[in-house]
């Protein structure tokens, strides 16, 4: 009794298993190894304009030259960089991880191809 569709919904199961303790495995290792450094691992010149950017002058001349939506998209693109590095590193990751399982085995409830699994002959619906 070797069922095609048993067999596709067992092998999205280990898939979606394995790529959850390997992702997890990693944001771990990432976590555990990750230094607690205030600037995020930048140095010199790097740190120093990562801390102007804190300031009103800069902060004022972002709005001037772009509008508020200048001061919107500073933020997004340091918070979206400070997703990259460090601690925030494993959750990232780990968040990708548990997205990416679940997607797979959603799409596979979804998308359910193959034949329907077979009527255990009763004659009972």
């Amino acid at each position: 009794m070797n069922n095609p569709h048993v067999n596709r919904k067992k092998g999205a199961r280990i898939a979606a298993a394995l790529i959850m303790l390997t992702g997890l495995g990693i944001s771990a290792l990432i976590y555990l190894r990750a230094e607690s450094d205030p600037h995020g691992g930048i140095s010199g010149e790097f740190a120093l304009e990562e801390s102007m950017r804190d300031s009103k002058r800069y902060v004022h001349d972002l709005e001037v030259y772009g509008g508020k939506a200048n001061i919107i998209a500073s933020d997004f693109a340091r918070w979206f960089s400070g997703l990259w590095q460090g601690t925030q590193l494993a959750f990232t990751i780990a968040a990708l991880t548990i997205f990416i399982s679940v997607a797979i085995l959603v799409v596979d409830d979804i998308f359910n191809i193959g034949p329907p699994p077979p009527d255990s002959g009763d004659g009972k619906s």
